[in-house]
């Protein structure tokens, strides 16, 4: 069993990796990803991240099928009581799912994940992305609705800017209403965007859990790309070879690669321990296709990196 890490003031506890599911139903078909599942709970993971348009962008599909095949891996067994499912509303996929935070899109959003996943509460629900064009006391008094109905447990919020994030938490305490208790930016050793010194303060300053997501940079992080060598042939490799397979990216994935070895781990498990390691962290998303990868990205959670290793990791980006 790993550690568990508290999730803001959700009372949630969480181990310190999350199990992405964007791979169910796309790069991972049914049987590989109740396989994945199985390994990942095997290994004392409690929290399995979903959203209600994964994965809309895979020929025939439309929206909404990790958490059909979710729903189905979690009525075909036996869970642990304190599993952890996280889903989303907001952001544009499918036809049946359009983009935005409105009362009438959160609560027909909810029941919607609630079926495909056959579950009565959903326990952690996030606003995958900011609607400026609607006001935070609508989304905000929505998703309390959907709280008082015992149809949600805990609401985060993903992608915010930190101001607008700062905003929703004056509005919850100024008008009464439930707060975002996490947040879930993007955040790899390559690119710390996402969660910059001012959000990352925000979130510590008011006990928000932070559960990143693209923690392995889309796979760069994982050491399968190299110098000179040809792109893998997978879904992700041109988006990857764009962003990160310059200079810049290669002289960190070299440091990587020199910890990990010291470590006798791998890239993925250095990139992850890093993650886990930053301030005001729970838990890192990362996604895996095969039960092979699931128990190697699990290692991530065994690893201590010693604080030498932390600012050598820090400076290198």
């Amino acid at each position: 069993m790993s550690t568990r890490r508290p999730f803001g003031r959700s009372g949630l506890d969480l181990s310190p990796l999350c199990l992405g599911g964007n791979v169910f139903g796309w790069s991972a078909d049914e049987e590989a990803s109740y396989a994945v599942l199985d390994a990942y709970v095997d290994a004392g993971g409690n929290v399995i991240d979903s959203a209600n348009i994964y994965a809309w962008w895979a020929p025939g599909n439309s929206g909404g099928e990790s958490e059909g095949v979710l729903g189905r891996w979690l009525a075909s067994r036996t869970v642990p009581d304190d599993l952890v499912v996280a889903t989303k509303v907001g952001m544009k996929g499918g036809p049946q799912q359009p983009k935005g935070l409105g009362r009438d899109q959160i609560m027909r959003q909810a029941h919607a994940s609630l079926g495909r996943l056959g579950l009565e509460t959903l326990p952690l629900y996030y606003a995958r992305e900011d609607d400026p064009g609607t006001p935070l006391e609508e989304t905000l008094g929505a998703f309390g609705e959907l709280i008082d109905q015992g149809l949600v447990g805990t609401i985060a919020a993903s992608n915010y800017p930190v101001a607008r994030l700062a905003e929703a938490m004056e509005t919850s305490a100024r008008d009464g209403l439930p707060r975002f208790e996490g947040y879930q930016p993007a955040l790899n050793v390559v690119d710390r965007a996402g969660y910059d010194d001012a959000m990352r303060d925000l979130c510590v300053r008011e006990d928000i859990g932070v559960a990143p997501y693209w923690t392995l940079a889309r796979g760069f992080l994982t050491g399968k790309y190299r110098r000179g060598a040809d792109l893998p042939d997978t879904p992700r490799a041109k988006g990857i070879a764009d962003e990160y397979l310059d200079d810049r990216g290669f002289g960190v994935l070299d440091v990587v690669l020199e910890v990990a070895a010291a470590h006798d781990a791998t890239p993925a498990q250095i990139s992850l321990a890093w993650v886990m390691a930053q301030p005001g962290i729970t838990a890192a998303i990362a996604s895996a296709t095969t039960p092979e990868q699931t128990r190697e990205l699990a290692g991530a959670m065994l690893i201590d990196l010693a604080p030498a290793e932390l600012a050598r990791l820090d400076a290198v980006a």
